[in-house]
């Protein structure tokens, strides 16, 4: 069997045309969803992209891995995706990047990876590397010189001739100078296909990381017209920044530093009513059909090699993006629309009948790593914090599975005290952590006021009931679920094991699968 995960960067969950979607078309993504497993309720453990990847590749919670920002190291002591499927002789290969930061602790104080953000996942080259990091990519940008390209070095600079139009719509409408078959995820298409290819017959393991479509957004003809910026859906935003700020003490913060690229105005008129940000959403609608489109020849390159049918296929996103819903772009935020991703599971082994299913269960980027090694009958290691997706995606469902999803967000700063200053916190009381159900969301901070939404009546998250006595029950409730998430998803590799009179005892492997939580 084969293995493909793809991850997209910041690829929200409802811009799939498969979701219902009223304005993005993602052709190519729907038919692999009618030929695998879709998860609507798929999230992902953190944010931003560093974290969030070592979750998905290590399958632990960031309360485990404590890779809590981009740049934090992760621990050299935990195992990896990587590492495991070479456990029964696969190589795995990246195409792309995994953001990942080696724990320098292992490292010579004169090794170039000691001080680097984004290396390849550690442990010696597990992946082994198809290209650099994102859209510094220096491959790529060499083959854009190659190609000519007078601003080589600039990739998303764009064309000049749009001004009327980019003074009424904005500074993301006008198109990069760079020709969409020679951009970031054309290029990485072609050096997937380039992998397969060399592989012939002889089973492999390929994760292709695509960069888009995270900012700049900034996208290549003709992707950059293609939706109108009239068309898109209204921004689920209060009616003024200044009632946004208010919900808590933290958004102050978050709306001071909003991740925008390019800038937009933020002294202007509400979101709906403002061209330039709705023309913002419209490109980055682009940007997501442009990534379906590589996606879609990625597939059928495969279909073309024979390597299709055998392929277990995963696809997925890092994490969300606001997308000038509260008034925020970027993804660091506790909202829902910052984590909330697509999954898609294609199993060569699924029947005809279980393929086109739609899972609302939940699930998580903990779970990904333990599906893939269920897939190819690699050991699942006790550090992995979720359980294989491997029956739902072959139409049967689990006796028992999770009720809640959670997720966590540090916003601490490491290169200086202006975070802690503006708090008036140290840097690890500058978290957050979230519970949430189908019905009831609880945010809690380390040391500033929780927040609760009632995300049955109020999907949107728009009225903070955590200061409402009415809801002290509920609020309280949820709270003690997040305690006992903690509690029992504890690290617990050596915890089943005990020395006695010179033996190692070790806890029968069923009784160390944990189930997901059942209600309180």
């Amino acid at each position: 069997m084969n293995v493909l995960l793809i991850t997209a960067d910041q690829f929200r969950s409802e811009c799939l045309s498969a979701a219902g979607h009223a304005v993005v078309k993602t052709p190519h993504l729907d038919r692999l969803a009618e030929d695998g497993t879709r998860f609507t309720q798929h999230f992902g453990q953190c944010s931003p992209c560093g974290p969030s990847r070592a979750s998905l590749l290590t399958g632990m919670y960031q309360m485990n891995h404590r890779s809590v920002q981009n740049g934090t190291p992760l621990e050299a002591g935990f195992t990896n995706l990587a590492q495991m499927v070479r456990t029964i002789g696969y190589t795995p290969w990246v195409i792309g990047y995994t953001d990942t930061s080696l724990d320098p602790r292992g490292l010579h104080p004169s090794d170039p990876r000691a001080g680097r953000y984004s290396e390849m996942l550690p442990g010696g080259a597990q992946f082994s590397p198809g290209s650099e990091e994102g859209s510094t990519d220096p491959s790529w940008l060499f083959h854009l010189q190659d190609l000519g390209y007078p601003n080589w070095k600039k990739p998303f600079r764009q064309k000049d001739g749009f001004a009327a139009e980019s003074l009424a719509r904005g500074p993301t409408f006008a198109p990069a100078e760079v020709k969409a078959e020679h951009g970031l995820s054309a290029f990485t298409t072609d050096r997937a296909l380039r992998c397969v290819r060399q592989y012939g017959d002889a089973p492999w393991f390929l994760h292709v990381s695509y960069h888009r479509p995270h900012p700049p957004l900034i996208a290549t003809e003709p992707w950059h017209a293609m939706y109108d910026l009239e068309d898109v859906p209204d921004f689920q935003a209060l009616s003024s920044l200044d009632d946004e700020r208010a919900i808590h003490p933290f958004m102050p913060f978050r709306l001071a530093r909003l991740e925008m690229n390019p800038r937009l105005p933020l002294d202007g008129p509400h979101p709906n009513n403002n061209a330039q940000w709705r023309q913002a959403r419209a490109t980055y609608y682009g940007l997501v059909s442009e990534l379906d489109d590589q996606i879609g020849r990625l597939l059928a390159g495969m279909k073309a090699l024979n390597a299709y049918d055998d392929t277990l296929i995963v696809f997925t996103s890092d994490h969300g993006e606001m997308l000038g819903d509260h008034w925020c772009w970027g993804k660091e935020t506790p909202f829902d629309q910052a984590v909330h991703v697509p999954c898609i599971i294609r199993s060569p082994q699924a029947s005809k009948a279980a393929r086109g299913r739609v899972v609302d269960d939940f699930s998580e980027h903990v779970d990904i790593m333990p599906t893939v090694l269920d897939y190819i009958g690699a050991q699942i290691p006790l550090q992995c914090d979720g359980r294989s997706l491997r029956e739902f995606a072959e139409g049967a469902t689990p006796s028992t599975w999770r009720d809640v999803v959670h997720w966590e967000y540090d916003f601490r700063s490491i290169t200086d005290d202006s975070v802690d200053k503006h708090f008036g916190l140290s840097i690890d009381e500058l978290g957050l952590a979230v519970t949430r159900t189908k019905t009831q969301k609880y945010v809690h901070f380390s040391a500033l006021p929780p927040l609760f939404y009632d995300v049955a009546k109020d999907p949107h998250e728009l009225v903070n009931l955590a200061g409402d006595a009415s809801q002290a029950e509920h609020v309280l409730h949820m709270a003690q679920r997040m305690l006992s998430w903690r509690m029992a998803f504890n690290r617990r590799e050596l915890t089943g094991i005990r020395l006695h009179k010179g033996q190692q005892i070790h806890a029968a492997a069923e009784r160390r699968i944990l189930k997901g939580q059942a209600p309180l």
